[in-house]
């Protein structure tokens, strides 16, 4: 019996693992992601470790020992693996096990046995326990033992990180077929629906999570997907919207009973859980309560907040939250008018506020998928998981060498061209002519796009020029209101001056801004003769392989044609597939 066939058959899963919560996903027979829920029921399965009298709790029963039971409770730990110690920030372990230095590497001491004393687990074995939970999670839900997993990692994890992820899962019993970008996998669970239409587009994942944000550019074309930029904020997440409520209710509090609970460790604990229970609560209602029994002193508390009330006293997280988006649309040098969609995902994204001001941030062409801006949206909490989990059903099946060759650099760096390509069409009584995009910047090769001009009724000779595409952002006023009697149509006369000084004033401020595309860099011309009354002109553009440029012009319907090479445009490697 050859080793292929004495090798277990894969059962892959999908797993998104983040420092805050993980989640794992399977596909069904037709294709379809699902969420895999844990033996308590819940689908976002808390990133936790906690050890009672030598025995594990993990996910929500681990984060209720955040209060009893602090220093034998690992939180916050996906981050560390593969890291230096002295190059960490240990500030969210604050109020769980503290990490300690363990052979330059990272590691936590707890009291993980029935003995007293305690153990130095490394943060590698801690994920290992981690990951084990996750998959005995997974195959008691599948009926069979699940042994293999496409894992999301942020888009800055670096190969070290990777590796000690790796040899972690292994310790777990699990293959890691590929480590898939938390965005890219975020895009791939909403291009994977079914009623999905892949186009050529620009989208801005953001990966709001409990500790840190994250956001991508990515350009998808054809399918194909690559990272334009990315920006990284590792102290803004859930974490900064939970401290707004913590001092809010700890004010009441020191208000009525004259003493501060952030002071004390375990009344600070109860704090932390209950505002990031009342902040969940009003991503869903108008209104929450907040309840804690024994907050300090023996004093029970309760109060109530109302969503706007929470929406002005954390306005400046809300801000914070769009310049690290507008920064990372900076950073890929693109105006906010080329963003097609954006994607919120992470658990933080469920905030109704942070999607209505992307509302407001971005034009209306931008479709914001989230569950405040879009009915179809995709649970934000599930993304990553679902885009693994659909990721691994494409190549479960395949050898573990074929899919580490076809993972390689060497074959998903393909080079992408940097500038648009377009035609530019000038007929005999035209002196502008008509200018089409038809290649999209950062488009791989080899890539091939066809567009049919339409020339002037009397037909006659046409100068088709191929152009490198130059994107505008036109600014523009709108056309102010007719007056009447100096007012503008349909106001009362009543009005004062002041008023009408006021007015004025928000349409000098009103601008409308346009994209627009122009004809730049001719990089060919050619002419097609004689074009017959009322016909059209086809002109196809193919970019090779090598980056070699082929154009093909012939008048529609008609025989013969035009055909040439042109040289290579700029290029660039992009290669975040």
């Amino acid at each position: 019996m050859s080793a292929e066939e004495s090798a277990p058959a894969r059962t892959a899963i999908g797993i998104g693992f983040g420092n805050s919560y993980s989640s794992i996903a399977y596909t069904t027979g037709d294709g379809k992601a699902e969420v895999i829920a844990n033996e308590e029921g819940d689908r976002q399965i808390p990133s936790i470790l906690s050890y009672i009298e030598g025995e594990e709790f993990q996910g929500t029963q681990a984060k209720a020992q955040l209060i009893r039971n602090p220093k034998n409770t690992v939180a916050y730990f996906r981050d560390f693996l593969g890291k230096d110690f002295k190059s960490i920030d240990p500030s969210p372990c604050h109020a769980s096990a503290h990490p300690v230095e363990h052979s330059s590497g990272i590691a936590f001491s707890i009291r993980d046995t029935e003995a007293e004393s305690e153990n130095t687990v490394t943060v590698s074995e801690i994920t290992t326990r981690h990951l084990k939970r996750l998959k005995t999670s997974a195959s008691d839900f599948l009926g069979k033992e699940v042994n293999a997993a496409v894992i999301t990692v942020p888009t800055d994890y670096s190969v070290a990180q990777k590796e000690g992820l790796k040899a972690s899962a292994k310790g777990a019993g699990i293959e890691v077929l590929q480590f898939i970008h938390e965005p890219v996998s975020a895009v791939l669970a909403y291009d994977a629906r079914p009623d999905a239409k892949l186009s050529d587009k620009i989208i801005l994942v953001a990966d709001l999570g409990g500790t840190r944000s994250d956001v991508a550019v990515v350009a998808s074309r054809g399918g194909m997907y690559s990272i334009l930029a990315t920006a990284h904020d590792y102290d803004l997440g859930g974490a900064k919207l939970d401290k707004v409520l913590i001092d809010h209710f700890a004010k009441e509090f020191i208000k009525k009973h004259k003493t501060d609970p952030r002071k004390n460790e375990r009344s600070l604990a109860k704090l932390k859980l209950e505002s990031e229970a009342t902040r969940k609560a009003l991503s869903l209602g108008a209104t929450a309560s907040f309840s804690v029994e024994s907050l300090a002193d023996g004093i029970d508390f309760t109060a109530t907040i109302n969503r706007t009330r929470f929406e002005l006293l954390a306005n400046k997280v809300f801000g914070s939250f769009i310049r690290l988006i507008e920064g990372a649309v900076q950073k890929a040098e693109l105006d906010v008018l080329d963003i097609d969609e954006i994607i919120l995902t992470g658990g933080t994204s469920h905030t109704p506020k942070i999607a209505s001001n992307l509302q407001t941030h971005f034009p209306q062409s931008t479709a914001i998928l989230a569950p405040a801006t879009s009915v179809t949206a995709i649970n934000p909490s599930e993304l990553s998981a679902r885009g693994a989990a659909i990721q691994a059903s494409l190549i479960a099946e395949y050898d573990t060498e074929d899919i580490e060759q076809s993972t390689h650099p060497m074959v998903t760096v393909t080079p992408h061209i940097s500038k648009a390509i377009g035609v530019l069409c000038i007929s005999d009584d035209e002196q502008k002519g008509i200018f089409k995009k038809l290649v999209e910047a950062e488009t791989a090769v080899p890539a091939r796009r066809t567009a049919h001009f339409a020339v002037p009724r009397e037909g006659g000779d046409v100068i088709v020029k191929i152009c490198e595409g130059v994107r505008e952002i036109k600014v523009s006023k709108p056309e102010p209101k007719p007056k009447t009697n100096g007012k503008p149509e349909g106001e009362d006369d009543v009005d004062d001056d002041e008023d009408d000084e006021d007015e004025d004033d928000e349409d000098e401020e009103d601008e409308i801004r346009e994209k627009v595309w122009k004809a730049g860099k001719v990089l060919a011309e050619t002419a097609v003769k004689g074009v017959k009354k009322g016909g059209k002109v086809e002109v196809q553009v193919n970019v090779g392989g090598d980056l070699a440029v082929q154009l093909i012009v012939r008048e529609v319907g008609g025989k013969g044609g035009v055909r040439g090479n042109i040289g290579k445009p700029t290029t660039v490697e992009n290669g975040s597939a």
